[in-house]
């Protein structure tokens, strides 16, 4: 038995198919299962049921599984700690929403290039949903996503809230002077769409101030809400970090409003099982940099 098989086993286990796990250990899936066979045939039975459309665990691999983890995880401590602080490293898999994207992103990952530089860190960016459903099946290492996960298997990290401004071309802007519920009747309502991570923000507000969004203009990319705004074609919100500064700019002007908009609550979601050294520090690198009021590049 080597930690090789038992890593090669520990992935099959906890990814949704070989070829998944292939890919974490930088495996074909054929040498993956050899060294999975390798590992049955010294332990003298079989780790995983095979009858099926897809291997499920036997007893035995179920019984392995948690020791497997527990012994990958010492392993992984034993060479940070001899390898003379020159940090982990291996593949670093990282799942973000766009807004992530656009603010503190770049700072999370010169973080962990400077505490971790062997690390070859790779950036999803997607809805929350499917960067939830990625880690879910062990295509991600971590994700920042809007809120928490309804999936058991994933535990959540409270990391930074991002705060909202209403906003509007400065000249549609000078003729609302506020945002409420007769401005609506006349305005398209700019923003993204039904289901994103500010739809409940929206929601809560729109009820708040007894208005309707009679008529919307959708585009699922912050970027383009910001040149749709900047044209004057509509009302929306906007984090508070560009919105000051696109103000600042000129291009944008805040709208009061009677009702203050609620906040988004972000967290770091990772496995539960995942046990490597990886997933605490990528936690604690997190949330020493999350900061929504940072104005991306981008901007």
């Amino acid at each position: 038995m080597t930690l090789k098989q038992l890593e090669a086993f520990y992935w099959a286990a906890t990814c949704s198919s070989f070829a998944m796990a292939a890919e974490r250990v930088h495996l074909s899936v054929s040498s993956l299962s050899k060294r999975i066979a390798e590992l049955e045939a010294s332990l003298g039975q079989p780790l995983f049921d095979r009858s099926g459309r897809q291997a499920a665990l036997t007893e035995a691999g179920q019984r392995l599984l948690p020791q497997a983890g527990a012994l990958l995880q010492q392993a992984d401590a034993l060479r940070q700690d001899i390898g003379g602080g020159s940090g982990l490293r291996g593949p670093c898999r990282i799942g973000v929403g766009e807004l992530t994207a656009l603010t503190w992103l770049p700072h999370w990952v010169a973080a962990i290039g400077q505490l971790h530089p062997a690390l070859v860190v790779s950036v999803q960016v997607d809805i929350g949903e499917v960067l939830a459903e990625r880690l879910d099946r062990g295509e991600l290492d971590v994700a920042v996503i809007a809120g928490r996960s309804r999936r058991g298997a994933l535990r959540c990290t409270p990391l930074a809230q991002a705060t909202f401004r209403w906003c509007a071309a400065p000249a549609l802007a000078a003729r609302l002077r506020r945002l409420d519920a007769a401005a609506l009747r006349t305005q398209p309502l700019v923003s993204l769409p039904a289901g994103s991570g500010i739809t409940p923000i929206v929601d809560e507000w729109l009820e708040q101030a007894g208005a309707q969004a009679e008529r919307r203009l959708v585009c699922n990319h912050w970027g383009g809400i910001v040149g749709l705004l900047a044209q004057g074609l509509g009302v929306g919100l906007l984090p508070t970090g560009w919105a000051m500064a696109l103000q600042q700019r000129g291009m944008l002007r805040e709208l009061r409003s009677p009702v203050p908009l609620g906040a988004l609550d972000y967290a770091l979601h990772s496995r539960r099982d995942d046990l490597r050294p990886l997933v605490p520090q990528l936690r604690a690198l997190a949330k020493a940099t999350a900061d929504y009021a940072v104005v991306g590049s981008a901007f």
